[in-house]
């Protein structure tokens, strides 16, 4: 089953989105991530893995994407002494840090800042969207003739499965695909992440994939499922040859195992979550986001991506950040202060990561337009130095002053993090021409 979601929203991030369904057996009530991640299960079992990544590193990834380019000047890049037009409304705060400000508007950052490392010296090398999706998502720059897999499409391919819990998750669908960003590129569909786009602040939220439809229980799930097994082995046992339909019959019973998993069905449940938890985390699409982020991981996923929207403030900026800041202030610290205190920081990275930074004037519709070449990223957990705030941008926010990192960097940082050897090769499907892992080199001050 082929399935279209169109999306039509009101500035630039406007573009057609499109999610391939594919039916499982008789789960095509469920929707269809199911099939492409079990197929990458399978496929990465067949060896490939080994010789890619590090065994011994079990770290995991939390990745906070906000889409559209969220303002450098207006979070951790303030800059008070520059004229109105460059300042902007906020007003800078003090930190933890000494010496160190950030905007009014993301005070528990300001308050936990020795927690983090903040990047002042990322040049995104980039001002477009869809290729910025591309781009900073994989650290490859967008290439018409072949598409990079994303960061959780190569953990997926090198590590595979650690429970029946998918090992890539993508939380909300924030991710511009026009360009097949966030996806699994030439590694293959089976290692797109599995797709939750539902709000998980929602009372009625339920997983697609995950949840039974109304009215229908498990054990009337399996009574059909054994049914309908019976009438699809008969069909199989026609059209393919023996091995093909021993293959496919374990993988839909794989598929099978999943949706009905008591583990799996956990994972996803918030309401296991004490209720002060969750009004630490924030009553809000992002905070839930993000709790139900750390239950994946604890429950066995290996790459999380947790996707907001709406940071395109072309006008009206800081209207717009009023309203979205808050969130991302108290959703984002209180996931990283319930990981230090679950003891989950050494083995969990969590990485902040925009398209691109705002230009330093502000123009005549109040907003911020893109800006290529100065932006900001965070970075927690995984041996990651906390508590610093590495490089600069000029007096108006618009390039970094010596030292500069760019997508590249980021990427060979996540990589060798999370045990992923850069120097290593995939083969293209296509063409079979090798196709390095990542070209960049891991920042220092964030490796330790």
């Amino acid at each position: 089953m082929l399935k279209l979601f169109p999306e039509k929203v009101s500035n630039c991030e406007t573009g057609s989105r499109r999610q391939f369904l594919l039916e499982v057996g008789a789960l095509s009530a469920f929707g269809i991530s199911l099939d492409s991640v079990l197929r990458g299960q399978a496929h990465a079992s067949q060896g490939e893995s080994g010789a890619l990544a590090d065994p011994s590193n079990d770290t995991n990834c939390i990745l906070i994407w906000t889409r559209g380019g969220t303002s450098h000047h207006d979070t951790f890049d303030p800059k008070p002494n520059a004229s109105a037009d460059v300042r902007g409304d906020f007003s800078a705060i003090s930190t933890a840090l000494p010496g160190i400000q950030f905007t009014e508007k993301v005070p528990l950052f300001a308050k936990h800042a020795k927690e983090f490392s903040i990047m002042r010296n990322l040049n995104p090398q980039n001002g477009a969207h869809s290729t910025a999706d591309a781009f900073m998502l994989s650290g490859h720059k967008f290439n018409p003739s072949v598409t990079y897999p994303c960061y959780g499409a190569v953990i997926a391919k090198t590590k595979g499965f650690k429970t029946n819990i998918p090992p890539h998750i993508q939380l909300g669908n924030n991710v511009d695909r026009r360009f097949n960003g966030g996806l699994g590129g030439y590694l293959g569909i089976q290692y797109n992440p599995f797709e939750i786009p539902g709000d998980p602040n929602a009372k009625n939220f339920t997983v697609r994939d995950i949840s039974p439809p109304s009215g229908i229980s498990i054990d009337r799930m399996k009574r059909r499922q054994q049914a309908l097994s019976a009438i699809d082995t008969l069909q199989r046992q026609a059209d393919q040859n023996q091995n093909t339909f021993e293959a496919s019959d374990a993988h839909y019973q794989n598929a099978f195992s999943m949706i009905t998993s008591a583990d799996t069905q956990k994972a996803f449940d918030l309401s296991q979550e004490s209720d002060k938890t969750r009004d630490e985390y924030g009553r809000h699409n992002l905070g839930q986001s993000c709790l139900l982020a750390r239950r994946l991981i604890e429950a066995g996923s290996r790459f999380v991506t947790v996707s907001s929207g709406g940071w395109d403030t072309h006008t009206n900026n800081f209207k717009g950040l009023e309203r979205l800041l808050p969130p991302f202030d108290q959703g984002v610290t209180s996931l990283v202060l319930d990981l230090k205190q679950r003891g989950m920081l050494d083995n969990t990275l969590v990485v902040w990561l925009t398209d691109f930074g705002r230009t330093p004037v502000i123009n005549s519709a109040a907003g911020r337009d893109h800006w290529s070449t100065a932006s900001t990223m965070m970075m927690i957990g995984a041996g990651t130095p906390s508590g610093q705030v590495i490089g600069a941008t000029d007096d108006t926010g618009s390039r970094p002053v010596g030292n500069e990192y760019y997508p590249a960097d980021v990427a060979a940082t996540i990589y060798s993090k999370l045990g992923v050897k850069l120097d290593h090769y995939f083969v293209s499907p296509e063409d079979g021409r090798p196709l390095i892992v990542c070209e960049g080199q891991p920042i220092p001050e964030l490796m330790g």
